[in-house]
């Protein structure tokens, strides 16, 4: 067997596995769909858009992949629960991007993923966490996924929420730009075409 059949054998293998571990992480957080895998499809559609180089763009597919590979590890109750979380539990969640950090780190991906994974909460006003970065200080990949992110977990259900529409989705994340959301990306975001997995869930169960 040549060495690029090989290489193609493994690099099957591995995505097998962080396909696994993607509808693991969705199973615990109580999405219904696939939810990790519907960002990765949304997050790289904008990074094309951008003109990122295939190896960021592969990068910031694991990183959707994993992104919330840390609530899984953290593996809390209050995840589950039907009602708005505690201070101290919201203080104990903020945790998860550095945990899945570190988690991303321990099964071997490159430091570009940790970071997009430990930044994926970051707003471009500089209110979100762990870090409090703002505007360009935040890796452009990590503003991509903040906002796939978002909308995603907003047009899905989950134990606490109900999905909302893609009308109602795109309107929250055009309000949302320059405050949660890196305006640049919200603008590429809304000019892509048509996308099976930025169809809402809203009333579709």
């Amino acid at each position: 067997m040549s060495f690029p059949e090989t290489a193609k054998i493994e690099q099957i293998s591995a995505d097998e596995v962080l396909l696994d571990t993607a509808k693991s992480i969705d199973e615990f957080e109580g999405y219904p769909h696939p939810h990790s895998a519907r960002i990765a499809v949304i997050a790289d559609a904008v990074a094309q858009k951008f003109n990122l180089a295939a190896h960021d763009r592969r990068s910031l597919q694991q990183a959707s992949l994993l992104h919330d590979i840390g609530e899984m590890v953290m593996n809390r109750d209050y995840i589950s629960l039907n009602r708005n979380l505690t201070d101290l539990e919201l203080t104990d969640m903020r945790r998860h991007p550095v945990i899945g950090e570190q988690e991303s780190a321990k099964r071997g991906f490159g430091r570009a993923v940790q970071l997009i994974i430990r930044w994926h909460h970051e707003w471009w006003s500089g209110a979100g966490y762990p870090d409090c970065l703002e505007r360009e200080t935040i890796p452009l990949a990590a503003r991509i996924l903040r906002l796939a992110d978002s909308y995603a977990a907003l047009t899905d259900s989950r134990p606490y929420s109900v999905p909302i529409s893609t009308v109602e989705a795109r309107r929250y994340v055009t309000e949302w730009a320059g405050i949660e959301f890196d305006p640049k990306v919200v603008k590429a975001f809304l000019a892509l075409g048509e996308l099976e997995e930025l169809e809402s869930y809203a009333g579709r169960d």
